[in-house]
């Protein structure tokens, strides 16, 4: 089942690597994915409003150009999808090292509080009790950037330990499965797996899609990828139940992008900006991957 995808991210998701959305294209795609164009003028409309984005012409003559500093609303970090891709090759096993964070901002100072409670889960750490954070991949200098940036960093405490228990429990596997919702993240890689399976074997049929269908499939693949690899705290493996649904989810993925890519042209797929950046994680022919960007405050970047 293709995941819901609302118009603001059809239009991030249509963003070619000249920052341009086109206009024939963006409408086409809304359409066969049961939008109407009135659903389409209020988002551009509301995008151009917002300094997102300007217009040139209009409805199906347009063509929009994105601000400088647009991003787009679809693509994880690359590193931290590397990263991921590491973990399926077996490139980035685990050392047996537990990473703990613990804070105590004070009440007066919430805001960067909550802040900085919210980095720490988007980054794929788990609470232990109040103020005290575990993660099983080795971010303490990217926590410490985000906290000097939150002005928190005099009462952040981190540590490294090999010997983790909670209450009578010590077996890793075990407290992986405890502290981490992974039902819920292997319940999204399966439905992403289904989703990729099944454009997969269109994409590689006798029946082969057409132009507007390949980006239609472009969009729901990639938006389908982030809904399962955003609350996904990327354990090593050797924390995870076998077979581990993430690994095959996205190996499928990347043979998806690989089928569009070749049968995609300087107007398909291959010209947005999400399909590059996917390419440069490595994920796409099983590569290795070019280094991505550096730390951003909104992604992860588990350290290699």
């Amino acid at each position: 089942m293709a995941p819901e995808i609302g118009t603001r991210t059809l239009v991030h998701g249509l963003l070619r690597e000249d920052g341009t959305v086109d206009g024939a294209e963006l409408y086409a795609v809304a359409e066969a994915l049961g939008m109407t164009d009135q659903q389409v003028r209020l988002c551009v409309k509301r995008l151009v409003a917002d300094g997102r984005f300007t217009q040139e012409g209009r409805g199906r003559r347009s063509r929009l150009h994105a601000a400088p500093d647009a991003a787009g609303s679809l693509a994880p970090d690359v590193e931290y999808v590397r990263h991921a891709y590491r973990q399926d090759r077996g490139l980035a096993p685990w050392d047996g090292n537990w990473h703990l964070f613990a804070f105590a901002v004070p009440e007066t100072e919430r805001r960067a509080r909550d802040a900085f409670r919210d980095t720490l889960l988007h980054l794929g750490a788990a609470p232990l009790q109040g103020g005290l954070y575990v993660c099983a991949n080795a971010i303490g200098p990217i926590v410490e950037a985000h906290a000097d940036g939150l002005g928190v960093r005099p009462v952040l405490t981190r540590f490294t330990t090999r010997d983790l228990r909670v209450g009578e429990e010590d077996d890793p596997v075990r407290l992986a499965a405890r502290l981490w919702p992974l039902r819920e993240v292997a319940a999204r890689h399966s439905a992403l797996a289904a989703l990729a399976q099944a454009r997969l074997d269109r994409l590689t049929g006798p029946d082969r899609p057409t132009g507007t269908e390949r980006l239609v499939c472009a969009v729901e693949l990639a938006a389908a990828f982030t809904d399962a690899m955003r609350p996904d705290p990327l354990l090593p493996p050797e924390l995870l139940p076998r077979p581990w649904p993430g690994t095959r989810a996205r190996a499928l993925f990347a043979r998806c992008w690989e089928a569009l890519a070749e049968q995609g042209d300087a107007e398909g797929p291959g010209s947005l900006r999400l399909f590059r950046l996917y390419d440069r994680t490595g994920a796409a022919g099983g590569g290795t991957a070019r280094p991505g960007p550096g730390p951003s405050a909104t992604r992860r970047h588990p350290e290699d």
